[in-house]
């Protein structure tokens, strides 16, 4: 998700060497912006409803839809708004490094949710996540733990989740933390960043000067249709 600012805004986000459509676009979403059905299941804390980091996520949100091309993202609903803690499984992406060891790939999602259920039963309670905003990017927010110790314990906590789910993801230990606002659906045209950069760092300015620490709630195992809607069935707190 987060990207270097300059040469890198081109690379990910315009049309320039591109030939396929953007990743996600007839996965997760149509060229409409509709969310299409890929269900999963995944440990998230949500962005608390009603706190002052939902309303600036919401501000974000919305000078982002207003942008020159702003069409060209599907945006996620504002009650969906989380901060993916760990992955589960998700339809589609069934490679064994995204499942659990001792489960056939071809085992329907509601089945790999009944069994992270009985296996996190005996999981210890979650630790308070604590997060700070770092980057406003065309897909969101960018966050880490509020201090170094905060990024030990979500780190430690993405350790310990290793044994119930039965796999450890290839960017396990790199993953970035993130509140997903918008996907890309269409290639922004040559020259975007000319505008989508300065409006941005503005964005970026305003959010970390307001919001200190992200309000989140405590993480649970969720499963989803799509990408509209994060169900909690089972709280780690």
């Amino acid at each position: 998700m987060p990207y270097q600012r300059n040469d890198a805004f081109a690379e990910n986000f315009t049309e320039i060497g591109k030939s396929e459509p953007p990743y996600y676009l007839n996965r997760r979403f149509d060229a409409a912006g509709n969310f299409l059905p890929q269900p999963g299941n995944t440990i998230v804390s949500h962005v608390l409803d009603g706190s002052k980091t939902q309303q600036a996520l919401v501000r974000v949100r919305e000078a982002m839809m207003a942008l020159p091309h702003g069409d060209r993202f599907a945006y996620t609903p504002v009650s969906s708004l989380h901060m993916t803690v760990f992955q589960g499984t998700i339809e589609g992406r069934r490679q064994p490094v995204y499942w659990p060891r001792d489960v056939a790939c071809d085992v329907p999602i509601d089945e790999t949710t009944t069994l992270f259920v009985d296996r996190l039963e005996g999981f210890p309670s979650a630790p308070e996540l604590r997060m700070r905003p770092v980057e406003i990017t065309p897909l969101g927010l960018v966050a880490t733990g509020a201090t170094l110790a905060d990024e030990m314990t979500i780190r430690a906590l993405r350790d310990r989740l290793v044994e119930p789910f039965g796999y450890r993801h290839p960017d396990h230990d790199r993953y970035t933390f993130h509140v997903t606002l918008a996907y890309l659906k269409a290639w922004l045209p040559v020259g975007a960043e000319t505008v989508y950069l300065p409006a941005l760092a503005e964005l970026e300015r305003s959010f970390l000067a307001e919001i200190d620490v992200l309000e989140l709630g405590p993480p649970a195992f969720c499963t989803f249709n799509d990408m509209t809607e994060f169900k909690p069935v089972h709280d780690l707190a």
